[in-house]
């Protein structure tokens, strides 16, 4: 590594000669120097150098190619805060958690690691705190194959779930009802798009069937199909995993949580619940998905379920979008 030009960059704050400096050293593997250059970057923020988005950088790539030891360095609260996804999900994305976890400290970064390896295949044994997203550390064959992120050195894909064919939907009679906790478990499937971002998302329970839930929350024209649990399953943690728009990616881990989370508020099951409680409920209610007539592009959640013994249904739908046009699953 030439380390004079390195200190030159550093200094000048150059950070496109620093992002090609760093994609050199990527390129040749030379982790330790990677390593060297994060820390003189940091060191140079102290002084006052703009150096924040090349840290944010030097984190995402080192979680992403470096050996899993270096990887696992980065696996801290509050680091790569801008990366284009949690560092915890980047690194269990090249890595294996058996590569990952001796070198992992922290009890809720080893918990979502290994729930991120879990959905991407592989067999976790070791005994971890599954509280920390109230989800096991298994798949069940009634679970949809989850959308997975594929993040590369300078870009991340986030695929959604397949498209669904709809049918214009007709409006229906519905009574408002009270249920705090659904709605509370509902929201926050997409809380990050409200909260980081520009969304907006509308939540409801009334007394009726699923399609009068959404008839008493769209205020225009929407389509709508009943779907399989699975799909609807698919579709929650989709929403759970993503930031919308502008927000913070939380990760394919914590959307499955925040979708189980719905399903046992909806169920009225203690948390974390059994799996097998979580697959009856799913079997029980009637699951739709539904969106606006004439609206591309964005992120949305249009959701519906109803619990025909109970009489109730609720829905929500959640939009975010960019300034400009972007793709619907928010790929970048």
């Amino acid at each position: 590594m030439d380390r004079t030009k390195l200190l030159d960059l550093v200094e000048a704050s150059d950070s496109d000669g620093l992002i090609r400096f760093i994609d050199g050293i990527c390129a040749a593997r030379e982790w330790e120097a990677l390593a060297e250059v994060r820390h003189r970057c940091i060191e140079a923020e102290t002084r006052g150098r703009q150096l924040f988005g090349i840290v944010q950088f030097l984190d995402y790539r080192q979680a992403l190619e470096a050996p899993p030891g270096l990887a696992a360095e980065v696996l801290i609260e509050g680091a790569g805060r801008f990366a284009l996804g949690p560092l915890w999900e980047v690194a269990a994305s090249t890595h294996t958690w058996a590569e990952l976890a001796p070198h992992v400290q922290s009890p809720r970064m080893r918990a979502l690691v290994a729930s991120e390896r879990v959905l991407r295949g592989e067999a976790v044994t070791d005994d971890l705190d599954v509280e920390v997203l109230g989800t096991p550390l298994e798949l069940f064959d009634w679970e949809p194959q989850y959308r997975l992120a594929d993040y590369k050195s300078d870009r991340a894909d986030f695929p959604g779930p397949d498209p669904v064919s709809l049918l214009p939907l007709s409006a229906a009679e519905s009574t408002p009802a009270d249920d705090r906790d659904s709605e509370d478990a509902l929201f926050g499937l997409v809380r990050t798009w409200v909260e980081e971002s520009s969304g907006v998302v509308h939540v409801i329970t009334v007394e009726g069937t699923a399609p009068a839930a959404v008839a008493a929350i769209a205020s225009e024209e929407v389509s709508a199909a009943q779907v399989g649990f699975p799909q609807a399953l698919a579709q929650m943690a989709w929403a759970g995993a993503n930031g919308g728009a502008y927000g913070s990616r939380r990760g394919g881990a914590v959307g499955r949580s925040a979708a189980w989370a719905a399903v046992a508020a909806m169920a009225d099951l203690e948390w974390p619940p059994e799996p097998a409680a979580v697959a009856g409920a799913g079997a029980r209610l009637q699951w739709w998905l539904w969106e606006p007539d004439g609206r591309v592009g964005g992120w949305h959640l249009g959701l519906a379920i109803a619990d025909e013994a109970e009489g109730l249904a609720w829905a929500i739908g959640g939009r975010d979008e960019l300034d400009e046009a972007t793709t619907p699953d928010g790929s970048s």
